[in-house]
């Protein structure tokens, strides 16, 4: 499939959504399990047709599946344990046992999004922080679905509409880990300036942003394949998913922070401990998005693939995920092969991830759909992934795992200004 197929493909990938989510409003089920996800296959499979992922949507004006959508229906969607996985449905087959970590409910927490793409909690686990990619703003979301909008992060710049240069703008967000709003106040966040990425501080006092220092800064950026996902460890120091701003070979260069993702302690310097002595912790990514930690501290993280496998990486410190060299799992030694991969047209591009449970959840753009994949009892893999709402909700990417509840909250993104929604997902 060429590279303009390909993106006619993201185009009309919405209209689906809009015919599933009407449906869904007679009355069927949005709960929809689908086959296991592919195991990571030592070499991409022949008939494999090369394809650009192309990451982001925002270059284009996709469908409003958002209006076909109720917005006073916030009532949860009871789980079809009773549907069998696509091609194997059958009259006469047995009702199904649900899988590890089906969600069992799902509601709309508040509406009037456009293109959230980080959500993080703050310690006391009531109150999320919600960054939106193209204005630069910064949302105060509360519990009961109520929002507020805190302030804006001085010197974004979003990149410009041209086709293929659509990634980056105000991206992720990650509290202290003992802010309080009165003697910690700092936030950090990622984004995309005029010429650089950055990690940036300011001071949010619980009612508005305030300040603006640069605590790492002159990261290359491009158009697309910036990461952006930045979070405090259960070590306390910051983890940053710097993409290779379509620069493959710097994935590769342990003395550039492009493809890597980073640790660093809160004023930017190496953070002790580091397998280098720099601030890279892992190298070789193309573009990951998304991380969270398991219960055994343990970090997982999504990855955007090029055009055949899109990827679930263990992370390790020093270790090498391979790219530009593989895409997917090579077997090459020296080389740390993904737990699972996904092809992007069989429901992949994924975005980020939320672990609750020990199950990783991961919400893709192009799949426009939830994966739950297991971790199982090793530590070290996960077992069969079920995926769940495909096309119901269009393309999601901000998910977060609600402190102290079996519940995500799940952002849709690219539903068109002030029509995506941020959904709340309970889980077993």
């Amino acid at each position: 499939m060429s590279r303009s197929a390909r993106s006619a493909l993201h185009r009309i990938r919405p209209v689906t959504a809009l015919a599933t989510a009407a449906t869904a409003l007679l009355g069927a089920s949005l709960l929809q399990p689908a086959t296991a996800v592919a195991a990571a296959p030592a070499t991409p499979a022949a008939a494999a047709v090369p394809l650009d992922s192309l990451d982001s949507l925002d270059t284009e004006a996709p469908t409003d599946i958002a209006a076909a959508l109720d917005p006073s229906d916030t009532t949860a969607a009871p789980p079809d344990t009773t549907a069998a996985p696509p091609d194997t449905a059958s009259p006469t087959t047995e009702k199904a046992p649900a899988a590890v970590g089906a969600p069992t409910g799902v509601s709309v927490l508040s509406g009037q999004w456009t293109r959230p793409w980080a959500i993080t909690f703050l310690p006391d686990g009531k109150r999320a922080l919600v960054t939106e990619r193209r204005s630069s703003t910064v949302w105060l979301q509360s519990k009961d679905g109520t929002k507020k909008k805190i302030g804006t992060v001085p010197n974004t710049v979003y990149p410009s509409p041209a086709r293929r240069v659509g990634s980056g703008g105000l991206m992720g967000v990650a509290p202290s880990p003992t802010w309080n709003g009165t003697t910690d106040q700092d936030v950090f966040f990622v984004h995309t300036a005029a010429s650089d990425i950055r990690v940036v501080r300011m001071r949010f006092n619980g009612t508005s942003l305030s300040g603006y220092t640069v605590v790492l800064g002159g990261i290359t950026r491009g158009g697309d394949h910036n990461g952006g996902k930045i979070a405090f460890g259960p070590d306390g120091y910051l983890y940053v998913a710097v993409g290779d701003a379509l620069k493959r070979n710097l994935a590769q260069d342990k003395n550039s922070l492009n493809g890597k993702i980073l640790r660093i302690t809160k004023s930017g310097a190496a953070a002790p401990g580091n397998p280098f002595g720099t601030r890279v912790y892992s190298f070789g990514h193309r573009n990951p998005q998304g991380f969270a930690w398991d219960s055994r501290g343990r970090l997982w993280a999504s990855e955007i693939g090029e055009s055949t496998w899109d990827e679930l990486n263990l992370i390790t410190p020093g270790a090498n995920y391979g790219w530009p060299t593989c895409e997917g799992s090579c077997g090459k030694a020296g080389l740390t092969d993904p737990k699972k991969v996904w092809h992007p047209d069989q429901g992949g591009v994924p975005a980020q991830i939320a672990i609750a449970n020990d199950v990783v959840y991961v919400s893709t753009l192009l799949g426009q759909r939830l994966w739950a994949l297991p971790i199982d009892s090793t530590g070290k893999n996960v077992g069969t992934g079920t995926s769940y709402y495909k096309n119901s909700y269009g393309r999601l990417r901000a998910i977060a795992k609600v402190p102290g509840a079996n519940e995500l909250w799940l952002g849709t993104t690219d539903g068109g200004d002030n029509k995506d929604r941020i959904l709340k997902v309970t889980v077993k």
